[in-house]
């Protein structure tokens, strides 16, 4: 069996047979306001406070104070003293933008992954770094190589995808065959707010449970329902996976 990293998300592990398989890039996917960049938080935070391990989040849409905020308010009450600590490192819009050039960006990151031990890495989002290049063929070169760095330097990663569709788009992206694995977060709207679910598509070298599970988000974080496979993904009912923050 492979040696495994526990995302911290309660249900997630069991469903991912222990947690994401040591050193892996994971494509994390959903539509926005399904709770991705949460689950990046989650996993940051349950990294350092759980197992000791320090994380990195690099975010090319959020200022570092609105990611303290959203941690704080799912109940991550020690996220900020972290940061303070540098047991999370943050790399904001204005540190990851200042540039506007991928190579003076990624001397930057290099610096800190070699200076530094970390053991975790969330970037948010995919969809905004793909950005910096011209053509799929520019793309696709500096993805594998941005993945390929990720593991020189032992880190295993949640890459952060933005998806316009409801559910998971029918068209496989280039990022899908380049990563590790791949975990959907999906919402549908109900009368009473919306209903939310979790969807583990992918995972090289494990033995996962390909369902999908509802989940919800509240103070101390995403939860999700592995007995709940049968629970209606267009029921009217609150239920599991109701309505909670969104970031």
């Amino acid at each position: 069996m492979p040696e495994t990293v526990q995302t911290g998300v309660d249900g997630l592990d069991s469903i991912l047979g222990g947690g994401i398989v040591n050193n892996a890039t994971v494509l994390v996917s959903g539509n926005p306001g399904t709770g991705k960049s949460l689950f990046g938080i989650n996993y940051l935070y349950s990294g350092v406070i759980d197992h000791g391990e320090r994380g990195i989040y690099i975010s090319f849409e959020e200022n570092a104070a609105d990611i303290r905020m959203a941690a704080e308010s799912i109940g991550f009450d020690r996220f900020g003293e972290l940061v303070d600590d540098d047991e999370i490192k943050i790399y904001d819009k204005r540190e990851m933008l200042q540039d506007g050039n991928f190579t003076e960006t990624m001397d930057r990151l290099l610096e800190v992954f070699t200076e530094s031990e970390y053991d975790r890495l969330v970037l948010d989002s995919l969809t905004m770094f793909q950005l910096f290049f011209e053509d799929e063929r520019e793309k696709r070169t500096y993805l594998l190589k941005f993945s390929d760095i990720l593991k020189q330097h032992g880190l295993t990663s949640l890459l952060i995808n933005e998806q316009g569709a409801v559910f998971p788009d029918t068209e496989v992206g280039l990022e899908n065959f380049l990563t590790d694995g791949n975990i959907y977060f999906i919402q549908t709207p109900t009368d009473s707010g919306v209903n939310r679910y979790i969807w583990v598509a992918k995972m090289r070298k494990q033995d996962i449970n390909t369902d999908i599970f509802p989940m919800e988000i509240s103070d101390g974080g995403i939860t999700v329902y592995e007995k709940a496979s049968g629970f209606s993904m267009m029921a009217g009912e609150s239920g599991p996976g109701g309505d909670g923050p969104s970031f």
